[in-house]
């Protein structure tokens, strides 16, 4: 199947495919013309690394996943190297969710100390400070 095909199929654009193969995710054969044809265990890659991306893992780190499928199995994350991606992911995230749990207790505290610093104006702009 040509380029366009295969991107419809997987439901993702030209462009993305282009993007997978400068990543080594996807390598199509070139006919005597020069054109790309794909198969389907290209549509299975590419609809493997959009389904990843729905998760939180790029297609800069969707390697082993291909590589689990290219090797005969039947799920990209049979391998060791997918579950260790998948930890990593997790790993990704944990700290993520632990650097925002710090800025919104840095900002619940900074909001407190203003409410209890300046009282709640009885009318006007809301501000405490007069307006030249």
């Amino acid at each position: 199947m040509r380029i366009s095909e295969l991107a419809e199929r997987a439901g993702v654009t030209v462009k993305a495919v282009r993007y997978y193969e400068r990543l080594g995710l996807v390598a199509p054969t070139r006919l005597g013309n020069g054109y790309r044809e794909y198969g389907d265990e290209h549509l299975r890659a590419v609809r493997e690394i959009r389904e990843l991306a729905a998760t939180g893992i790029p297609p800069g780190k969707a390697r082993p996943f291909i590589e689990c499928l290219g090797s005969g199995h039947a799920h990209s994350d049979e391998c060791p190297a997918s579950r260790d991606a998948y930890r990593d992911g997790l790993a990704e995230l944990d700290s993520a969710i632990a650097q925002l749990e710090r800025r919104r207790e840095l900002l619940a505290r900074r909001l407190a100390g203003a409410e209890h610093r300046i009282p709640e104006p009885e009318h006007g702009c809301g501000c405490t400070v007069p307006l030249p």
